[in-house]
């Protein structure tokens, strides 16, 4: 038996990159699976049902940083599948952010990432919070950043802003644990999704990536592959007693 056999997970994000491979593997482990993005889902969501016998899937076109389209977004999941069981909070801006001194990123720049990385992630957790207390049972799984541990120099609104997700994290466990709900980040390093490998053949990502793997235990590239173990562990009731925790996925480049 698949360990989220019977279980609905909504995934934002999931057009492409993490979200796609997160949703693929819970597919994989027995889960219906609702990808939403502010792009088509359409592909991916495709994609799952063709690679996994029996998927079933919803594709839902969402914009996180809008209250009412993520109501509809988790409502659109109820309506289709009758319950939510895990959030995996992974919208987030990142590798379309425009690197540089903090001092050059301008206040739109600024709100546009927090809207997307911490307003995104707070209401997708607090819309599906309502099916996940009626049942008393819920995992949210949010991504945070290695890069929130130990600074980075060049994208301060990103970095801050996955801070935050580390911050708001703990205190969600803390405040919903009596609704027998867990509340879990995983901290990646740089990664190869497909927005980042699109990047890689300019100077400064070439040289992040060559001094994330020379900080590494483990000296390669980090794949989206390499963070599922993560995502399925707090997602499953392997985790039914860990909350508040952030994981380091990085190939070993922090000790936290």
């Amino acid at each position: 038996m698949a360990r989220l056999d019977g279980k609905v997970a909504l995934v934002p994000g999931a057009a492409q990159g993490l979200g796609a491979v997160f949703a693929k593997a819970l597919a994989d482990e027995g889960a219906k699976v609702a990808l939403a993005d502010i792009d088509d889902t359409g592909p991916a969501a495709a994609a799952v049902e063709s690679d996994v016998a029996g998927a079933e899937t919803l594709a839902l076109e969402t914009d996180v940083t809008d209250e009412a389209s993520v109501q509809a977004m988790v409502d659109a999941t109820l309506d289709r599948f009758g319950r939510l069981d895990i959030l995996i909070n992974n919208a987030a801006i990142s590798g379309r952010i425009r690197t540089g001194p903090f001092e050059e990123i301008t206040v739109e720049e600024w709100d546009q990432v927090m809207a997307v990385n911490v307003r995104g992630f707070f209401l997708c957790a607090k819309t599906s919070l309502k099916p996940m207390r009626a049942q008393q049972y819920g995992k949210i799984v949010q991504m945070a950043s290695g890069t929130a541990l130990r600074g980075a120099v060049g994208f301060l609104h990103y970095v801050s802003s996955k801070g935050a997700i580390v911050s708001m994290t703990r205190a969600m466990a803390r405040e919903i644990g009596d609704g027998n709900i867990t509340v879990n980040s995983i901290a990646p390093g740089l990664t190869l999704s497909e927005t980042i490998q699109a990047k890689m053949h300019r100077d400064e990502w070439t040289k992040a990536g060559q001094m994330s793997i020379a900080g590494r235990s483990l000296k390669r590239e980090e794949r989206p592959d390499d963070l599922v173990g993560a995502m399925l562990y707090f997602a499953s009731p392997d985790s039914d007693f860990v909350t508040g925790q952030c994981l380091v996925v990085d190939g070993g480049g922090i000790n936290h």
